[in-house]
């Protein structure tokens, strides 16, 4: 006993260090652990890295993807909405107008669609070893913006070839990034959750994505819709976030505090609901996926 003694002792001594984890059952209102995404913090940076070196894996133009995709939408929106349907830009280059739009818009639109199919994308990774799976589609977001520094490039050789010169205004386009990314990780929360379950969500996506393009002031500027119908109008996240890039770069206009305001609004409570939402469902995951 007196040599068992001291080998308990050691055993456990190791045991108390390692981490603990408490099952506990199902709460109606499962609260977010925002302190494990910064333990896991290195994953998050290898999975979005990851990411980025398999996007244009063995493709014949690479990152020129990132170039192509928004520019020839640019000449096409020109042609079609400006040239033939003769929608006004509020004094703006047409070019330079529907590429300032659809530079967030692109970013939103890919990070939703990675995000919303992130779970099921994973789910080998997910079913063999626990780590917080908000970290999966918080990734599929992040890997969007390889793109838009890319686009945004092109955006300010577009703005030189124009002649036009950004104001102090610029130095918040960080700030549109940021809400186009959020709002697209408040509605991927929802999405990725819900494929999980119901695998429609990929079919669905593709067909609510055009219709969010279309009822985003991206071909055509907020000031065509009547004013009793604006505030309605900018429950639309993404009005706010395009709004406010374009004032950014142009500033043809006053700030557009009302837009950004109810955006904002209805980004935080869908974000809300969206980490409480994938919360309470991530336990099942490993699961059915």
């Amino acid at each position: 006993m007196t040599e068992i003694a001291p080998l308990l002792a050691t055993q456990t001594e190791l045991v108390s260090h390692l981490p603990v984890r408490r099952i506990e059952p199902a709460r109606a209102i499962v609260p977010p652990r925002f302190g494990e995404l910064w333990e896991y913090r290195e994953l998050l940076y290898f999975l979005v890295w990851r990411e980025v070196k398999v996007r244009y894996k063995q493709t014949a133009l690479g990152v020129a993807w990132a170039v192509i995709q928004p520019f020839f939408t640019m000449i096409i929106f020109t042609v079609v909405f400006s040239r033939f349907g003769r929608i006004p830009s509020d004094g703006i280059p047409y070019p330079v107008f529907a590429f300032c739009a659809l530079l967030p818009w692109q970013l939103f639109a890919f990070a939703l669609n990675e995000s919303s199919n992130s779970i099921v994308a994973n789910q080998r990774l997910i079913t063999k070893v626990y780590f917080p799976r908000l970290i999966v589609p918080l990734a599929a977001v992040c890997v969007g913006l390889a793109d838009f520094a890319i686009g945004l490039l092109v955006l300010l050789g577009l703005l030189v070839f124009y002649g036009i010169v950004p104001g102090i205004a610029v130095w918040t386009l960080p700030l549109w990034t940021l809400l186009a990314l959020i709002t697209a990780l408040a509605i991927g929360l929802w999405l990725s959750a819900l494929n999980v379950r119901y695998r429609d969500v990929r079919y669905t996506l593709p067909f609510l994505t055009q219709l969010w393009l279309f009822s985003t002031p991206v071909a055509y500027p907020t000031s065509v819709v009547p004013p009793a119908w604006r505030p309605l109008f900018a429950l639309n996240p993404m009005v706010g976030v395009v709004e406010g890039f374009r004032w950014a770069l142009v500033r043809n206009a006053p700030a557009p505090v009302l837009p950004v305001l109810v955006s904002t609004i209805v980004i935080v409570l869908v974000l809300a609901g969206g980490v409480m939402y994938f919360r309470r469902t991530e336990l099942t995951f490993a699961d059915t996926v």
